[in-house]
């Protein structure tokens, strides 16, 4: 029963270790991040087609969408038949 109950402290005490160096390690790697500016957004690439990132109307953002839908159940509706 002795040799039982040092076990078990003595595998929650290195459990709680691994824990304890683990949270130590992520605040320093995200301090670390933080100070090399490696934690600022990306702006997004602008591409050449896109109705979205062309700051187009909403109207024709729907347009688009709706023909896609459109488009996407004729090809799906003449697959099955």
């Amino acid at each position: 029963m002795k040799q039982s109950a040092i076990l078990t402290v003595l595998g929650m005490t290195v459990v709680f270790a691994f824990l304890w160096i683990l949270v130590v390690c992520i605040n320093l790697a995200g301090r670390l991040i933080n100070q090399l500016g490696l934690d600022k957004d990306v702006p997004p690439q602008k591409q050449a087609g896109s109705a979205v990132q062309n700051n187009a109307p909403p109207s024709e953002i729907a347009a688009v969408i709706t023909a896609a839908i459109i488009e996407h159940r004729k090809t799906k509706m003449s697959g099955i038949e």
